[in-house]
């Protein structure tokens, strides 16, 4: 299996992990929080998919999936912030995010998904050891900023279907 290969197949698992993590759930499930201060599973979804397009858009340079269509709204907020992506969100912005339903969040992260899978496709084992991100000692490469992007999807994404396995009964 070639680079893009190992990349997609691993990319690929998420819509299948974030759709079985929100599927059939009310919006009061996807915004309940099994403790003050716990994130819920909406939020969960909204920010592991947040992160991705942030980073994805950057890489494309291309602007990101949430601002440039109508997510906003259907996760209660009245502005699609592009710096918002829920990193460092007190407990009051978390509850701020109020998906409309499961649907939402699964378009959304599919809509990103797909540009994953673009940005994914084009790339060589060359392109891996480009430099992204010169803020950090060492410099953040390409290669660096994906595993980074998958890690932080999957850890959220189980602990989305941890938070649904702790739901109520009813």
């Amino acid at each position: 299996m070639n680079l893009t290969g190992v990349l997609t197949e691993a990319f690929d698992r998420l819509p299948d992990l974030v759709r079985s993590a929100v599927e059939g759930l009310s919006p009061q499930q996807l915004t309940w929080a099994p403790a003050e201060g716990a994130n819920p599973i909406g939020w969960l979804v909204w920010h592991l998919t947040r992160v991705q397009d942030h980073h994805v858009a950057e890489l494309l340079r291309r602007e990101q999936v949430w601002v440039s269509g109508d997510w906003a709204g259907r996760f209660g907020l009245a502005t699609a912030d592009p710096g918002n992506t829920g990193y460092g969100h007190s407990p009051a912005q978390v509850r701020t995010i109020r998906p409309d339903g499961a649907e939402v969040l699964v378009g959304y992260y599919g809509a990103v998904a797909a540009r994953t899978r673009e940005l994914i496709g084009g790339l060589t084992g060359e392109d891996l050891d480009r430099v992204v991100d010169k803020r950090w000692d060492p410099p953040v490469t390409l290669g660096v900023r994906l595993v980074s992007v998958l890690t932080d999807d999957l850890e959220h994404a189980g602990q989305a279907a941890y938070v649904r396995g702790l739901l109520p009964a009813g």
